[in-house]
């Protein structure tokens, strides 16, 4: 049976019993701080397990895209392990309880194929459950399992959170004993090879906090309801339906696999045998091949790209694993565009987007891939000189600090370092590695926990979304209203009343101000309440419907369950407006130009200017970007009627709305359209026609990442200020240089290299004035016992080089077997300089230039026994750092 087809066997089975199908949320867990990425079928779920919002349905069904990196390096080496994985999964929001979340599922995976289920023989079925869960055990027998085949296990094994604050229970696995070929007889205690975990029922009904580790955490109580949330990993339920070992065998990795192995000559499964256990080393490096470049193309797909930081990092340290994995079986030549477009195929059967997106796809993968080839050119030269130094030196090993230097800096990979000092009979120091990367893995883990701040801090909010519902935002269609205070928020916690100067955050049953969101500022603006009178500065929605106005009381007295007056700042709003519609202006212009992979990776929507980032491999040339603002100004000529209407997501797609890439959006989308030129889905507000922006400006383009970059821009009235000042400079410059103000930039480039060049010449002049007198001064050496002495001040102003120059010049002309120290002090920019040179005869009898430099400068300065120089001092000094040399000439 097809993966296809076990996805659409499981959805249709808790359809056809009352569950709602759910579509996948993007792998980016934009809406938690704690995730990169979803890494469960339960996380955009979440706010209804804590009650944070209500649920749309009672029951509910998905099959969700997932990323779990924790235990990359366990990849290819077991059958469970993967780095990209779907999890089939069935939800209940205080519906059926045990009982039926134990029934449904004994139910599908029994039931006879013939019949829609996956006809899988009760008789190899083990259940595990929590210690004291004797309600499972119970409700397991009744199905059929028998006592034998139910093991209690604890909270390890057993009770099942995000591994974050929030949601958490006591879970139920179900375990297929796939026969003695897999291992020893005994359950899924004795070996989890044989006995494979393919779903896990989890009986969600706690909040638990300060989580420490799997087992050590707190609970904080009770959910609002008892709730179900099982995760069936649609990979292993495959590997079984499809008679295949391990996940790296089902039919959308399998053939991933196959062409790697083509490629690099080896033939997979040969030497291993059926258990993980006993895998041969190609056959884990060509199962970590499979499953890196279907992660890859998974995680670009949703819109993330190689970087040195979040997402991007653990993307591009997954595409490289693969990339090295195949030169470590032979393969030296790009790999990615041959195996890629196999993933593809994979693939869409179930996600059709990644062969609509592919060019976009492997424009990203295969530019990360040429630059890490370039990575291990440079970082093998690298190496080669870190062991030719280690053999000079005697040494029998490569420090750990070069190999980390190596991995951390240059990304080049340890395994690669070892082979290649062992190719030259050199070992490596891994222990000092392996300490290195444990300190960075430490501090890394220590960054993270303080950002796990989960859901915890949010019980005001909570208790206020609970008294009134989501909170009605009406600034689509007005700018102020009358609304009651349902909640004041200070220090944390509520409050009756706020006096003048007191800073508080309000909760409205309505509100027209906008929270910031989708890249648009929030609104400003003022709410009267009774006798006083607050300054709104910010609003925000910590808890999803619940907008939180932040306020400076300014006047009077605040208190809740009072009526008030909100009015948002009109200004302000329109001129976001402005630069919010320009930024769907810009969006599509771009792809015009550049093509659809110049996706929004980003943006700011502030009063009159705007920022702009989206995906593209390289800079934008200036040539595009005067189109892209010519082209965008034409649109605001044409006065496009600008229209919103809320549709379907399926709909949406259908009219080619654009989404934006790490988003969620619901079953209903609002669109915004800007006549037939731009349509995208959008939460924020807008203008009502194009021509009201007025005119749009581009300023910059520059890169802030790899492989995205950004546009800033003006828009308005901003706009028409920016060009009215580049008017006027234009203006000034042309009356200057008398010539029409399109020959400004042609005078203005003429007048710098006319300037360049009499900079060049003034050089030129000032080295011939400074050495011009070195014969001279050559002449006029004192003698100090034996020793030719000159000390003589450059002209005010000379160059480093040329003080420098003049000591040689100076040093070379006094005859060679008469020893000489020729110093030179110079002032520059209040400061005094020295340069000593001492010839090889005087160097015979001791004298060395880098000790008078330091003698003369208190031990500042550098250089070596024939030229040295230093200073820093104030100019004055230069006469007593010259008298100061010729103190030490005398007296050596």
């Amino acid at each position: 049976m097809r993966t296809a087809e076990i996805k659409r066997r499981y959805l249709a089975h808790f359809e056809a019993n009352g569950h709602a199908v759910v579509p996948s949320a993007p792998l980016p867990a934009i809406d938690d701080p704690n995730l990169l990425f979803i890494n469960a079928g339960m996380v955009q779920f979440v706010p209804y397990f804590l009650g944070q919002r209500a649920p749309q349905w009672s029951r509910a069904a998905s099959v969700q895209k997932c990323i779990r990196t924790p235990d990359i390096d366990e990849v290819g080496k077991t059958s469970r392990h993967g780095t990209f994985f779907q999890m089939n999964g069935n939800f209940s929001f205080g519906d059926y309880f045990k009982e039926g979340a134990i029934q449904l599922a004994w139910d599908l995976v029994t039931k006879s194929q013939a019949d829609g289920g996956f006809g899988l023989d009760p008789g190899k079925l083990w259940a595990t459950v929590y210690l004291d869960d004797d309600e499972a055990i119970a409700l397991w027998r009744a199905v059929g399992m028998p006592a034998d085949r139910i093991v209690r296990r604890g909270k390890k094994d057993n009770y099942w959170s995000m591994g974050i604050p929030g949601p958490a229970g006591p879970c139920s696995e179900i375990y297929l004993d796939r026969g003695p070929a897999y291992g020893p007889d005994g359950g899924p205690d004795v070996d989890e090879d044989r006995y494979l975990e393919f779903w896990n029922l989890v009986f969600m009904q706690y909040e638990i906090t300060n989580v420490r580790s799997k087992e050590e955490f707190d609970i904080v109580g009770e959910l609002p309801a008892k709730n179900i949330d099982t995760g069936m990993g649609l990979e292993r339920i495959a590997s079984i339906l499809q008679g295949v070992d391990n996940l790296y065998e089902i039919d959308e990795v399998r053939p991933i696999l196959a062409r790697a192995a083509e490629l690099t000559g080896k033939k997979y499964g040969v030497h291993s045998g059926h258990a993980a256990s006993e895998s041969h080393p190609d056959d884990v490096r060509l199962r970590v091949i499979a499953d890196h470049v279907r992660t890859s193309l998974m995680l670009i797909g949703d819109g993330v790209t190689p970087s040195n930081e979040g997402r991007g990092y653990v993307l591009r340290r997954i595409m490289r694993r693969a990339i090295r994995a195949m030169r470590l079986l032979g393969w030296q030549e790009a790999a990615l565009p041959e195996l890629l477009p196999v993933a593809r195929d994979c693939m869409s059967p179930s996600y059709p987007e990644v062969a609509q997106e592919f060019e976009r796809i492997s424009q990203y993968a295969y530019a990360e891939e040429d630059a890490f080839l370039s990575t291990l050119r440079a970082g093998t030269t690298i190496l080669d000189t870190a062991l030719s130094d280690a053999r000079s030196a005697g040494a029998s090993s490569l420090s750990g600090e070069k190999a980390f230097q190596l991995h951390d800096t240059y990304g080049f990979p340890i395994d690669l370092t070892l082979e290649i000092a062992a190719e030259q009979g050199l070992s490596v120091d891994e222990a000092g590695f392996r300490r290195l990367m444990s300190e960075q893995r430490t501090r890394a883990k220590a960054d993270a926990q303080a950002r796990k701040t989960g859901h915890a801090d949010l019980s005001a909010y909570r208790s206020a979304l609970d008294a009134g519902g989501a909170v009605e935002f009406t600034g689509y269609s007005e700018v102020a209203r009358e609304s009651r205070v349902r909640a004041l928020i200070g220090g944390g916690g509520a409050l009756t009343a706020a006096g003048e100067g007191d800073e508080i955050e309000l909760v409205l049953d309505s509100t027209p101000f906008y929270a910031e969101g989708g890249g648009q500022q929030p609104d400003h603006g003022v709410i009267t309440v009774g006798s006083g009178k607050v300054e709104v500065y910010d609003v925000q929605q910590p808890i999803p419907g619940l907008y939180v106005h932040k306020a400076r009381v300014v006047s009077g007295e605040v208190r809740s369950g009072e009526s008030g007056y909100a009015e948002i700042d009109v200004t302000r709003r329109k001129a976001i407006s402005r630069s919010h519609t320009a930024t769907h202006l810009v969006h599509q212009t771009m792809r015009e130009f550049l093509g659809e992979s110049a996706t929004q990776a980003g943006s700011l929507n502030a009063p009159g200017r705007l920022r702009f980032d989206f995906n593209t491999p390289g800079a934008v040339p200036a040539s595009v970007l005067h189109d892209v603002e010519q082209q965008v100004n034409e649109v605001l000529l044409g006065d496009l009627e600008v229209r919103a209407f809320i549709t379907s997501q399926e709909e949406a797609r259908r009219l080619g709305a654009m989404a934006l890439f790490g988003e969620k959006y619901g079953d209903e989308v609002r669109v915004v359209e800007v006549g037939d030129y731009a349509r995208e889905l959008c939460g924020g507000t807008h203008v009502a026609r194009s021509g009201q922006l007025g005119v749009v400006k581009i300023l910059s383009e520059s890169s802030i990442g790899s492989g995205v970059r950004r546009v800033e821009a003006l828009v308005g009235i901003d706009a028409f200020g920016f060009l009215a000042r580049e008017h006027l400079l234009v203006s000034r410059l042309a009356e200057l240089y008398r010539v029409p103000h399109d020959q400004v930039a042609d005078r203005v480039e003429q007048t710098i290299t006319q300037l360049r060049d009499a900079e060049k010449e003034l050089e030129k002049m000032r080295a011939q004035l400074v050495l011009g007198g070195a014969a001279a001064l050559a002449a006029e050496a004192r003698d100090l016992r034996g020793v030719a002495f000159v000390a003589a001040e450059a002209p005010e102003g000379a160059g480093g080089n040329d003080v420098r120059t003049l000591a040689q010049e100076i040093r070379g002309k006094i005859d060679a077997a008469r020893p000489a120290v020729v110093v030179v002090a110079a002032r520059a920019n209040g400061k005094a300089s020295l340069v000593v040179a001492v010839n090889a005869a005087a160097r015979g009898r001791g004298l060395s230039a880098a000790d008078l430099v330091k003698g003369a400068l208190s031990g500042r300065g550098g250089g070596n026994a024939d030229l040295a120089q230093g200073g820093g001092l104030p100019a004055a000094e230069a006469p007593r750092l010259l008298a100061a040399v010729e103190s030490a000439v005398a007296a050596a």
